[in-house]
């Protein structure tokens, strides 16, 4: 592919602006009011076009690239690609989020902190772009940090409720603990590789993949892949989630979050994928999340939980197909996810609309709601039989292309069936509930009196579900525009796509007929499965959100102790920690690196240590001894005056008059200060036992010796040449000053020196403050 270097920069300022509209959406929010949803929802719409028209050049062969420089010492750039997989994953993150942002404004109209939810929603969307767009290892890491810590926000957004505090939390420890193993992955991915942007990484995969740190790196990725994308075992956070108003579950379950472990499990693939290895993890634990999302599904009652189990099952699918990385899969891939960002983008909605207007998520509790609530019953089939991959839906042709990739398998063949064929019955069965349940049957009273809901919260359904269907008797609108180049994009070549509904008879429709009949099994059974539920709290109390409960619970009671044993609110204990710590890490360095011993060997000749220099050292030694040995406090600070007097006559000895004389007025002034305040103080009392004083005094021997090795052993490094020699050259041509210390002090390190005078001034007025808030009457 031809790369083109846009000088508009269009891709970073399509990121950019929709972080400032973050900032801005509250204020906005206050003036639009009722319409705030529409007037965001412009920003979405444009990026939506904007990567439409550029997608012309996409689909033409040629790649898009723009770098913006940010941190160029650590190989971090805010560059940005467009090529397929990015065109179709940022198609959906714009053109669902136009739907998101208008059904927000509806579904939480009145809401006093609706500005701030846009706010985050902004922000969780522009993470999403620049993660897709991002074609840096670390900026793609900063994105992928921002929509955890933007989804934390979301689910939490109902911060008065426990559950849902609980739930953001959940989410940010298991994504967020996946995103630090992400870290060293990609930081090892980019020193192997040799690259940090991901395109040049792509042509080194053969190499990274014969690398011996490539087990690690996969490892690390897959850790941080799966947690995101909420493979099993990490698929426990995802159902929780659902404590989030329901624009951010069909938001996070359609085309962000979730689908980002996705995403860059597919932007690897040429990089990392192919071995032994990635084949087998992403078949097994893609597999395994297929199966345990289906199981999971059928045992809810709650509508959004049993979507989000469905989703995780979706999800599963996807992980496998990458695993599987034949043309086949690939192409099923990309026809499933597209397929699924549509329908269960509708069904959320539609199950944030029954909620909105019946009061209740239970589907035990509806009935007959078709009747009030047809436009919503409509599209909730609509949808639904999407979910089922029922023709003529465009979800039917990634079922059966999913069917053909696992009949062609070169491995574990049978399984792989087996595990699809059971997937695509859970799918049925799960949209024959979310169908019938709630609109069939005799109308049942509701906490709230349904009745159809306005049009912002039918608007996404009517969007999304019936492009299903048109995009299923018309594939063609997708598959060289959208398909094509993101199946070319994850194989590194193009292959020919056809898409249609009937592919004549073959094992691939006989599969799809046998889920069919399963599914409409297990609906039939479905009473049965509703009535065990000792049975599946048995089942989940086991499970891997029992494992995280007792980490956590393991966790919090190490913290608890280590505060306690740590922050005890003694300072002497603070000050002993951090000394005999430093000490020990040190001083285990300074051994095992051949520092102590290669100075103890060194030979006296090269110390070169004058008389009247030994007899000063000696004389600060023996007055620090004395101020800690002394009875009263003026005798231990005048102890402490022959200590400073003694280091300015240090500086004095090595051609440092300036610091000398600085050193005498400074050590000069505190004594007599001291000598002002300690002067009416009590006299010394021994407040330590004898082991106290002893262990103190071994502390503060091994701390002072440690200090001391390191200076020696730091003079005989030189790991630079010293910069001395450069304010001795520049100091009066640059500096316009002869003395070297106060142009160093004034021009040369003038940032440092305002920090001082910064934090010295605001200690002073501090302290001023704390007298001026004493008691009324209160003398000074």
């Amino acid at each position: 592919m031809n790369s083109l270097q846009q000088k508009k920069m269009m891709l970073t300022s399509l990121v950019l602006c929709g972080l400032v509209l973050a900032l801005a959406a509250p204020a906005i929010h206050r003036v639009a009011r009722g319409a705030a949803g529409y007037v965001l929802a412009l920003y979405p719409f444009v990026a939506a076009i904007v990567l439409a028209v550029a997608g012309q050049k996409v689909v033409a062969g040629q790649a898009m690239r723009e770098a913006l420089p940010w941190a160029s010492e650590l190989g971090l750039s805010l560059s940005f690609s467009l090529d397929g997989l990015s065109l179709l994953f940022g198609l959906m993150i714009s053109g669902i989020g136009v739907l998101v942002l208008i059904y927000a404004g509806g579904y939480l109209k009145g809401h006093p902190q609706l500005g701030r939810f846009y706010a985050y929603l902004l922000l969780f969307m522009a993470s999403m772009l620049g993660l897709v767009l991002a074609d840096n290892l670390l900026a793609l890491f900063v994105f992928w940090e921002g929509t955890s810590i933007s989804s934390y926000l979301l689910i939490g957004f109902n911060h008065r409720s426990e559950t849902a505090r609980k739930a953001a939390l959940q989410a940010l420890l298991v994504t967020g603990g996946g995103g630090l193993a992400l870290l060293g992955g990609l930081i090892l991915l980019g020193i192997v590789g040799g690259h940090w942007e991901i395109s040049a990484l792509t042509a080194q995969g053969d190499v990274i993949r014969a690398h011996a740190l490539y087990d690690p790196i996969l490892v690390l990725v897959l850790v941080g892949a799966f947690t995101k994308s909420a493979q099993f075992p990490f698929h426990f956070w995802l159902p929780n989630a659902m404590e989030a108003p329901t624009p951010v579950s069909a938001y996070l379950h359609s085309a962000t979050m979730v689908k980002a472990g996705i995403y860059l499990l597919a932007r690897l693939s040429p990089t990392l994928g192919g071995t032994e290895m990635w084949t087998g993890a992403l078949t097994l634990f893609g597999g395994a999340t297929m199966i345990v999302g289906g199981v999971l599904a059928l045992l809810q009652t709650d509508i959004k939980r049993l979507l989000a189990y469905s989703t995780i099952s979706a999800l599963g699918t996807l992980t496998l197909l990458l695993g599987i990385g034949t043309t086949a899969a690939i192409q099923a891939f990309a026809v499933f996810l597209l397929a699924h960002a549509l329908y269960k983008g509708a069904l959320f909605m539609v199950a944030g609309t029954l909620d909105h207007e019946t009061g209740t998520r239970d589907l035990e509790k509806m009935g007959g709601l078709r009747r009030v609530m047809p436009i919503t019953a409509a599209m909730a089939i609509l949808a639904a039989v999407s979910l089922a991959g029922v023709g003529p839906l465009f979800s039917f042709i990634g079922k059966e292309l999913l069917f053909e990739a696992v009949l062609h398998s070169e491995n574990s063949r049978t399984l792989l069936v087996a595990t699809a064929l059971l997937s695509g019955a859970f799918f049925v069965a799960a949209a024959t509930i979310v169908a019938v349940k709630p609109f069939f049957g005799a109308l049942k009273a509701t906490p709230k009196a349904a009745h159809e809901a306005p049009p912002s919260l039918w608007l996404g359904p009517v969007v999304l579900a019936p492009l299903g269907l048109i995009l299923g008797i018309f594939p063609g609108f997708v598959t060289y525009s959208l398909l094509s180049p993101a199946i070319a994009a994850i194989l590194g070549r193009a292959e020919p796509l056809k898409l249609s509904l009937w592919h004549g008879f073959n094992p691939a429709l006989a599969l799809s007929g046998a889920s069919l009949a399963l599914g409409l099994l297990a609906y039939a059974s479905w009473p049965a499965l509703r009535r065990t539920q000792r049975g599946r709290e048995a089942l989940l109390g086991f499970g891997p959100a029992r494992w995280y409960e007792v980490g956590l619970f393991a966790l919090n009671r190490v913290a608890s102790l280590q505060t306690r044993l740590l922050q005890n609110g003694y300072l002497r204990a603070y000050v002993m920690t951090i000394i005999v710590t430093t000490t020990a890490l040190a001083g285990y360095t300074l051994i095992t690196r051949e520092g102590l011993p290669a100075l103890l060997t060194r030979p006296l000749q090269e110390w070169d240590v004058r008389f009247y220099e030994a007899a000063l050292a000696a004389l600060i030694v023996l007055a620090a001894y004395a101020a800690v040995r002394a009875d009263s406090r003026l005798a231990a600070l005048a102890a402490l005056g022959v200590v400073g007097y003694g280091v300015s006559l240090i500086y004095l000895f090595f051609g440092a008059p300036d610091l000398a004389m600085t050193q005498v007025l400074v050590d000069t002034l505190t004594v007599i200060l001291f000598v002002l305040v300690f002067y009416h103080l009590p006299k010394f009392a021994s407040l330590s036992g004898k082991f106290a004083r002893v262990r103190d005094a071994a502390i503060a021997v091994c701390g002072g010796a440690l200090m001391t090795t390191l200076v020696l052993v730091t003079n005989t490094v030189t790991l630079t040449e010293p910069i001395s020699g450069y304010f001795l050259e520049n100091s009066l041509p640059k500096g316009y000053g002869r003395n070297i210390v106060n142009v160093i002090l004034v021009d040369f390190r003038a940032l440092d020196t305002l920090g001082e005078i910064t934090v010295l001034s605001l200690a002073g007025i501090g302290v001023f403050a704390l007298l001026k808030l004493r008691p009324q009457g209160e003398k000074a």
